[in-house]
């Protein structure tokens, strides 16, 4: 299937200047939105994976959706005041900014394996943050998936150390 067809380029989105890769019409086609799932669920699917760690909003859509596939837990990612519990936070950059993630300081427990999911990798920041804190809190990375690498923002480059996948590259 071509997912190309299902992202559509916003221009000047959020500022002036951003191509924004609207993932919206591939969630809402029920054939496109089982492709990705099945699709990355499928590449990983020779790792040992305890729990999927993904980063709101979008990476909630697609890590959720591989976790009931995959049979595994999911971990929550979300920005300040968010979480009801005691958490730990990662600063990390945007390709237009800076932010704040948090995660729930008990959600991962020492040795446990960890894949990173995200709709979209663009500058690595949130990649990046989300596996600073599974390291923070003893957890292995196994690697990390997303739909759609902006490989022209060099994220993939920040989290080398771990394998990582993409169904779309731009």
């Amino acid at each position: 299937m071509d997912l190309a067809k299902y992202i559509r380029d916003v221009n000047d989105y959020p500022k002036k200047g951003i191509i924004f890769k609207d993932l919206t019409p591939l969630w809402q086609s029920n054939e496109a939105f089982r492709y990705a799932v099945d699709s990355l669920a499928d590449i990983v699917k020779d790792e040992s994976i305890d729990l999927i760690v993904g980063a709101e909003s979008r990476g909630f859509l697609i890590g959720t959706a591989m976790a009931y596939k995959m049979n595994v837990g999911f971990i929550p990612v979300r920005k300040a005041g968010k979480l009801p519990w005691k958490t730990i936070s990662a600063e990390y950059e945007l390709e237009y900014g800076t932010d704040t993630l948090f995660m729930h300081e008990d959600a991962i427990k020492k040795g446990d394996r960890i894949l990173i999911v995200d709709d979209l990798i663009a500058t690595g920041g949130t990649s990046l943050a989300m596996i600073e804190m599974t390291e923070k809190l003893g957890g292995i990375v196994v690697g990390s998936a997303f739909i759609v690498e902006l490989s022209f923002l060099n994220g993939c480059e920040k989290i080398s150390k771990y394998p990582t996948y993409s169904l779309l590259k731009y």
